[in-house]
């Protein structure tokens, strides 16, 4: 059964062009927590010569996602894999990019540990890491409405809630994924790009 998620509707527009600026056209690119399917729908027929990978960990969502592949009948878009990034080994060993889109405030900080660590692992030298989403950030003033957010992620579950990006850079530093950029998006949102080492 397909899921909508009105989120995923309305953002795909302003992510993919920062897709089809960062991400190989060819290769395997790993979708991680890809919610309903949606955005691996809109984003696959984009990158015809690559192959996109989604996942999810969980069995809805990956139902969902197969419902979405079958309607849609994307010929580079692959069956979904059970991925939950705190599992190791990951399902997924190798790959040319990594998608990750707002999994980061919605689970544990070390499942953000998690997933730099994954990617890390598997993604060959040179690729990127895509990751979009809200942030705290040190160099400017929390907009009200992300305060806001954070406060309700964190009485759904304490363990939610926007991460600090320099947190998020200082991690990805230690083991070793590079900072490349981080943009700014509609609705007070960020487009993070780190990137393998080439050696």
């Amino acid at each position: 059964m397909k899921d909508h998620a009105p989120s995923a509707e309305r953002n795909r527009h302003d992510i993919l062009p920062i897709l089809q600026m960062v991400l190989p056209s060819k290769g395997r690119i790993l979708e991680v927590a890809s919610g309903t399917g949606q955005h691996a729908v809109h984003f696959a027929p984009h990158f015809r010569n690559a192959v996109w990978q989604p996942s999810e960990r969980r069995p809805e969502a990956l139902a969902s996602i197969r419902a979405w592949r079958d309607e849609t009948r994307i010929p580079n878009l692959m069956d979904p894999v059970e991925l939950d990034v705190e599992e190791e080994p990951w399902p997924v060993k190798s790959a040319d990019a990594l998608v990750n889109i707002n999994m980061w405030h919605i689970s544990p900080w070390s499942t953000t540990e998690a997933l730099l660590r994954g990617a890390r692992r598997i993604l060959s030298p040179g690729a990127p890491l895509f990751y979009y989403g809200a942030f705290f950030r040190s160099d400017r003033d929390t907009a009200p409405s992300n305060l806001d957010f954070d406060r309700s992620l964190r009485e759904r579950d304490p363990v939610w809630g926007l991460r600090q990006l320099e947190d998020v850079l200082a991690f990805a530093d230690r083991i070793g994924l590079g900072f490349e950029r981080v943009l700014d998006m509609p609705n007070n949102n960020c487009s993070l790009i780190l990137r393998q080492p080439e050696s």
